[in-house]
């Protein structure tokens, strides 16, 4: 076995192929339960000329990007998790600020569900892209002994963070929506698990996040109350909400563990 077979078996696991099936199985639905959208699209295209004008190549690169991303090492005991909690949080993500009116999707939905299925696929995409960054910054931080200030880049780049929210939600500081979303940024800022991993979180977040919004801002599928394409604050807070789904994760895999725990001790008493 060759050197790119070794490689290519050790990124395309035996669940890569359930979950890329999965993915467009989600986007066919999609497209067939919300139709009359994808129509509206198409429409804008002349099919009897230059035709490749009329296409979205940012779409078509973000779509590639996060397929090839997606099937990167998976595993279906630990990308199930996340999925589930990046729906969960994306529709509360989604609610807040289409209920609070910082920002307004051109269907006029509060909040679209079409827009749902893209947050746990976002999410799978981050947890590749974030450990990537693992990988090669654990090398840097071995080769320079750790002298690499994890700790005073995360509490810099998250109390900044805050500091632009605070700025961003504040026309919305007479919603509860507002308090609990605050309240919850706080919480995840002052009980760190791992400094330099919620870091490349909230990079890998942020930088898959402006791709995103400037597709979504740009072609006004979205817009923000500011009328920004996008917004500084949308783009990072992409890198909040991968912090906030990562450490849902653990602790919903943690309480998984918990309530498994009875029943295989069950089984191997009623075993022996």
């Amino acid at each position: 076995m060759t050197t790119l077979q070794k490689t290519l078996k050790q990124v395309w696991t035996r669940d890569s192929s359930i979950l890329l099936g999965g993915f467009f199985v989600a986007i066919f639905l999609i497209i067939y339960v919300w139709w009359p959208l994808a129509q509206e699209y198409l429409k804008y295209v002349n099919w009897n000329g230059a035709w490749w004008h009329y296409i979205d190549w940012l779409l078509l690169g973000i779509f590639g990007f996060m397929s090839a991303t997606i099937i990167s090492r998976a595993n279906l005991k630990t990308d199930l998790w996340i999925v589930f909690v990046g729906i969960c949080g994306g529709l509360a993500i989604e609610s807040w600020g289409t209920q609070t009116n910082l920002w307004h999707y051109y269907t006029a939905e509060r909040p679209p569900l079409w827009i749902i299925p893209a947050w746990p696929i976002a999410s799978l995409s981050i947890d590749r892209i974030t450990r990537l960054l693992d990988f090669f910054t654990t090398k840097v931080t071995k080769r320079h002994e750790g002298k690499i200030p994890f700790k005073f880049l995360h509490w810099l780049t998250f109390a900044s963070f805050l500091s632009l929210m605070l700025v961003f939600a504040a026309p919305t500081f007479d919603k509860s929506y507002t308090w609990l979303s605050l309240g919850l940024c706080i919480l995840l800022i002052v009980t760190p698990t791992d400094h330099r991993y919620a870091l490349l979180t909230f990079i890998a977040g942020a930088a898959l996040g402006y791709f995103l919004e400037l597709w979504g801002t740009t072609r006004e599928c979205w817009i923000y109350y500011t009328n920004q394409t996008p917004p500084l604050f949308a783009v990072l807070a992409h890198g909040m909400a991968a912090v906030a789904f990562w450490r849902a994760g653990l602790i919903v895999k943690l309480l998984a563990e918990k309530f498994k725990g009875p029943d295989l001790r069950s089984q191997r008493i009623s075993n022996s």
